[in-house]
């Protein structure tokens, strides 16, 4: 899966893989800018890569907080970054009547966190055919994401990624239990870890989420030492 996947990309088969890009799609500009750099560095390290931005996000804490530029434009920005650097991309579905519409335009349809359990979108995304990187629930063990998976499997579909982003933490936090990578990989699937969300802190009573950015790098070495396949990493341009 892995290998047809990166089939047009130089890269070191000894390496993880990288899942990066801006949040959502805000701009031609930005997009571009982000699989510029990041392929030029993935290149150079021997990295494959995967570009990746929501062509829709629809899980802000805030009714006011940005949520994408309209589906259609932000879709066929992802297809037209894919075509110019040779990349795969990958965005996340909502419902199950996205899967096919999505499918049109990316290589991975990407299931967010508080998804994972809904039966009806695991299905629609199997049944196109494309690979399906489903996030573990902030609510879940490692183990019980082989419930996704069978569901996945059961549609016809055995294209199937995992992707550890923590587990909720009180109220306000997350927490990272690595024993999640090596039990996610039992289930026969690749394993990336979500190095950013999973340094949220969620439901912040501005209405923004916060975060620890500054352990991007410590969660990042962790997840290989655990076994990690991938790292998926928010990546936006310096700011002036």
């Amino acid at each position: 899966m892995l290998k047809d996947l990166f089939a047009n990309q130089v890269y070191d088969e000894n390496n993880f893989f990288l899942i990066a890009g801006p949040c959502v799609v805000e701009t031609e500009e930005i997009v571009m800018e982000v699989a510029d750099k990041v392929s030029q560095i993935c290149r150079n390290l021997g990295i494959a890569y995967v570009f990746k931005a929501s062509y829709r996000k629809a899980n802000r804490t805030s009714s006011s907080s940005f949520t994408g530029i309209g589906d259609d434009q932000a879709m066929q920005l992802l297809q037209k970054v894919g075509k110019k650097y040779n990349l795969p991309t990958t965005s996340d579905i909502h419902a199950h009547e996205e899967a096919a519409v999505a499918a049109k335009y990316i290589d991975i349809l990407q299931i967010p966190a508080f998804l994972c359990r809904q039966t009806d979108l695991l299905v629609a995304a199997a049944e196109t055919g494309k690979i399906v990187n489903v996030k573990k629930g902030q609510f879940l063990s490692g183990p019980s994401m082989k419930f996704a998976v069978e569901k996945i499997r059961q549609a016809g579909n055995n294209k199937v990624i995992l992707t550890e982003r923590g587990n909720s933490f009180g109220y306000q936090d997350l927490v990272v239990d690595y024993r999640n990578i090596p039990w996610m990989k039992e289930h026969g699937t690749p394993v990336v870890m979500d190095c950013t969300h999973s340094l949220q802190q969620p439901n912040q009573t501005s209405g923004v989420t916060g975060g620890n950015p500054q352990l991007i790098g410590t969660i990042s070495k962790a997840a290989i030492a655990s076994g990690a396949d991938g790292l998926f990493i928010e990546t936006h341009p310096i700011l002036p």
